[in-house]
C-alpha cells in the first residue's frame, strides 16, 4: 500500500477517485505543527529557532497517520503547491518521522484532475527548503512582532489589541484615508451643456474642470452661448478595439468578487479553495497569469464549437503579470475543464456556483477576440466656445460575448461638418469636489497589492482580523476605522514607523522573495529586522506612559457605588465609564448609547413600527451598521441595506473608479 497525504478531507476524496486500490489517501487536516500559543516559540539567542509543537487538536490526526506511514511501503506528500503547502509537507516529514524512511516523495500539481495526478506522480521531487525557509521566515516574523508588540499595547492602553506586521499597515491606510475624508475641502465648479434641435447635446470643452468656478462665471458664458451662431466644425470617427482582462488572479478574483456580489476576500477564498478540492477549478493561491498549453489548446477548440471560428483569437492570448516567482505560480485561476460550462457543474452553494461563473467566463473571455466600438466625436464652434459630444456603437462583441461590461451605446444624429446648428437650450450644472471614497475590499487588495503589501494568502485573514479586533468597521460595504482602531494606529505610526512603514513593509516582501528563490537565508533577514525593533520596543517601554496615549476625561456621571465622578476610559470595544475611585471601588459602566436613529419609514414587514438605524453590538460583526424594526424583538425585519439611500451619483462614481481600475 503507499500512502498520500493531503491538507483536507475533500481533496483526499477527490484524489482518491483518479487513484487505483494501491493508494491509501489520508488528510492531515491542515498544519500538523506550529508555534506555540503560550509563548514566544523563538529563540532569540539561537539565530530564531522556531520550537514548533504539535497542537492538541492535531495530535490525534499525528498519531493516525504514524500508523499508516508505517505499514505503507511508500508515503507521497501531495500538499499544495506554494510556500505554505511545501511547508506542511515538511512538518508531516518532522512529525512522521519520513526522513528516515527512503521512499517518500513530494509531489506537486495545480488542479486535481486525473491527467494532472498522473503526471504529478511521473515527475515527484524532493521538498523545496527555500520555499519552507520563506514560510517558516514570515511564521516567524509575524510572531515576533504580535507577541512583542501586543503586550506594549495592552500595558500602555488596554487589554486585548494586538498588532501585526502587515494589519497594522493596512489599518494605516483605512485611518489616513479617513483623515483625508475629514479634512477634505469641496472646490465648486461648473459645466455646460447646450441643447440642439437636431436632439444634439454637447458639453463646453474647457482646459481643465475649474475653468468655471462659481455661477457669475457660468452665466456669463451662457449669456455669451445664447447669442452665439452653432455649426459643426469636426466630426471624427474611427473604430477602437477592447482588450479583454487576462484570467483572475487570487487578488483579481477578490476584487472582483467582492464588486459584483460583495463578497469578502475570506467568503472568496472559502469558496474558491471548494472549487478547487472538488477538481473544477485550478489552484486559488496564485500571482501568475500564465495559462498552460493544454488550457489554451482546449479553450480555441471549445470556443470554436460553442460560438464559431469569428469567437476565436488568431493566436493564444498570453498575458504578462507581475510575478517573478514563476516556480510558486504556474498558472492564473480557471476552470480545469472549459467545457464544464456553469450551468453544467454539480454544487450545492449558490455562492460557489456564481464565483465559478465568473472563473469560467473570465478565462473564456481571456482566449476570445476583440471587442470593436465605432466611436464618433462631433465638435462645435459657438461663438468663442468649442462643445464636443461623443457617441459609441457595438460593432463586434468579440470577448464581452461571455464576459459582459458596461457598454452604454449612444447613437448621434447624422450631420455634417460645416452645418449650421440651433440651439434650444444652455444648461449649466453646478458641481463640488468629493473626497476620496472611503477603501471597500475590492479598492483596499488593489491598493495593498499595487503597493507589494502583503501577499495573495494573506489579504483575506488581514482584512478579517482587523475587524474581529475591532480597529474597523464596515459601513455601506467600505471600511471606517473605530476609535480604538484610530488610537492604536496613532501609537504605532508615532513610536514604532517602521512597522507601519508602507515601503518597508514591501522591501520585507522582496527580502521573502528572496529567500523563496534561494537569494538569501531566512535568519538574517530576520536578524536585519528584529535588533533594532527590539531596541526600539524596549525604550518606549521606558518612555511611553499611559497616561500621554490615553488622556482620561471626567464625566457629568457620579458613579452609583461611591457617588465620585466617573472617567472616560478605552476597552477593546471603545470609550466605557469607570468609577476614578479605582481600585477602591471598580465599578464600571457602558457609555450611553443614543436612540436608534429613525428613517421615518414604516416596516415593510409587520407596517406597525419604523425602520431605524441600528448597530450590531457583539460578534465578528460587532459595530456593523444596518436597519431594522423599531418594534424588535416583536418584529425582526433587518437588512444591511440603508432603505433611504437610492445609489447616489458618488457610489455611482466610485463603481465606475473601481470598474476603471480593474481595467488597468
Amino acid at each position: 500500500m503507499k500512502l498520500v497525504i493531503v491538507e483536507s478531507p475533500t481533496k483526499a476524496k477527490t484524489i482518491s477517485k483518479f487513484l487505483s486500490k494501491d493508494y491509501e489517501v489520508e488528510s492531515s487536516y491542515g498544519h500538523v505543527r506550529d508555534l506555540p500559543k503560550s509563548k514566544l516559540g523563538i529563540d532569540t539567542e539561537k539565530n530564531f529557532e522556531p520550537q514548533y509543537i504539535v497542537p492538541i487538536k492535531a495530535r490525534k490526526i499525528v498519531s493516525q497517520l504514524k500508523k499508516s506511514a508505517q505499514k505503507a511501503e511508500e508515503v507521497i506528500l501531495a500538499t499544495d503547491e506554494d510556500r505554505e503547502g511545501e511547508a506542511i509537507a515538511w512538518h508531516l516529514s518532522q512529525a512522521l518521522n519520513l526522513e528516515k524512511k527512503e521512499k517518500t516523495k513530494r509531489i506537486v500539481f495545480h488542479e486535481i484532475t486525473k491527467s494532472a495526478i498522473e503526471k504529478a506522480f511521473t515527475h515527484p521531487r524532493k521538498i523545496d527548503f527555500d520555499l519552507v525557509n520563506a514560510q517558516q521566515a514570515r511564521r516567524v516574523l509575524d510572531r515576533l512582532v504580535g507577541y512583542k508588540l501586543s503586550p506594549f499595547l495592552w500595558k500602555k492602553i488596554t487589554r486585548g489589541l494586538s498588532a501585526g506586521r502587515v494589519q497594522s499597515v493596512v489599518l494605516r491606510l483605512i485611518v489616513e484615508r479617513e483623515n483625508e475624508i475629514t479634512n477634505f475641502k469641496p472646490e465648486e465648479y461648473w459645466s455646460i451643456i447646450v441643447k440642439f434641435e437636431n436632439g444634439l447635446e454637447a458639453e463646453l470643452v474647457v482646459k481643465d474642470k475649474f475653468d468655471i468656478k462659481n455661477k457669475d462665471e457660468a452665466e456669463k458664458i451662457v449669456d455669451a452661448l445664447k447669442q452665439a451662431e452653432f455649426s459643426v466644425s469636426t466630426i471624427t470617427k474611427k473604430e477602437v478595439n477592447r482588450n479583454p482582462h487576462p484570467p483572475f488572479i487570487t487578488s483579481t478574483l477578490q476584487q472582483e468578487a467582492s464588486k459584483l456580489f460583495g463578497f469578502s476576500a475570506k467568503k472568496t477564498m472559502l469558496l474558491a479553495q471548494r472549487l478547487y478540492e472538488h477538481g473544477f477549478i485550478t489552484y486559488m493561491r496564485t500571482d501568475s497569469v500564465n495559462l498552460s498549453q493544454e488550457a489554451l489548446v482546449g479553450a480555441k477548440k471549445f470556443i470554436s464549437e460553442k460560438f464559431g471560428d469569428a469567437y476565436t483569437a488568431e493566436a493564444p492570448r498570453v498575458f504578462q503579470g507581475k510575478s517573478r516567482l514563476a516556480q510558486e505560480a504556474h498558472e492564473a485561476i480557471r476552470p480545469t475543464h472549459v467545457e464544464m460550462e456553469p450551468e453544467k457543474i454539480e454544487v450545492d452553494d449558490g455562492s460557489a456556483k456564481k464565483l465559478y461563473k465568473l472563473i469560467w467566463q473570465r478565462f473564456a473571455a481571456s482566449q476570445m477576440p476583440q471587442a470593436k466600438i465605432a466611436t464618433t466625436t462631433i465638435e462645435i464652434v459657438g461663438g468663442d466656445y468649442i462643445l464636443r459630444v461623443a457617441g459609441q456603437q457595438l460593432v463586434f462583441d468579440g470577448f464581452l460575448k461571455v464576459w459582459p461590461q458596461k457598454l452604454t451605446e449612444k447613437e448621434l444624429p447624422d450631420v455634417k461638418e460645416g452645418e449650421n446648428l440651433k440651439f434650444l437650450e444652455v444648461m449649466p450644472s453646478q458641481h463640488f469636489t468629493e473626497p476620496p471614497a472611503r477603501y471597500s475590499e475590492a479598492t483596499l487588495i488593489k491598493t495593498l497589492e499595487d503597493y507589494g503589501i502583503g501577499r495573495p494568502s494573506t489579504y483575506a485573514p488581514t482584512i478579517s482580523v482587523i475587524q474581529l479586533r475591532n480597529y474597523v468597521e464596515k459601513e455601506q460595504r467600505r471600511f471606517k476605522p473605530t476609535e480604538i482602531g484610530t488610537l492604536v494606529n496613532k501609537v504605532l505610526t508615532e513610536h514604532f514607523p517602521k512597522i507601519v512603514d508602507i515601503d518597508f513593509t514591501a522591501k520585507m516582501e522582496e527580502n521573502l522573495d528572496n529567500v523563496a528563490e534561494g537569494k538569501e537565508k531566512w535568519q538574517e533577514v530576520i536578524k536585519e529586522f528584529y535588533e533594532p525593533f527590539e531596541k526600539n520596543l524596549e525604550e518606549k517601554y521606558q518612555e511611553v506612559s499611559k497616561k500621554e496615549l490615553v488622556k482620561e476625561e471626567i464625566s457629568n456621571e457620579k458613579c452609583e457605588k461611591c457617588g465620585k465622578p466617573m472617567i472616560f476610559k478605552f476597552g477593546r470595544f471603545g470609550k466605557f465609564l469607570a468609577c476614578s475611585g479605582f481600585p477602591d471601588c471598580k465599578s464600571t459602566k457602558q457609555v450611553a448609547k443614543e436612540p436608534p436613529k429613525s428613517t421615518g419609514l414604516k416596516c415593510s414587514k409587520c407596517g406597525e413600527g419604523e425602520i431605524v438605524e441600528r448597530r450590531v453590538s457583539r460578534g465578528r460583526a460587532r459595530g456593523k451598521m444596518f436597519w431594522g424594526c423599531s418594534r424588535y424583538p416583536k418584529c425582526d425585519h433587518a437588512t444591511w441595506e440603508d432603505p433611504t439611500k437610492p445609489q447616489s451619483d458618488k457610489e455611482k462614481s466610485q463603481e465606475k473608479e473601481e470598474e476603471r481600475e480593474s481595467e488597468e
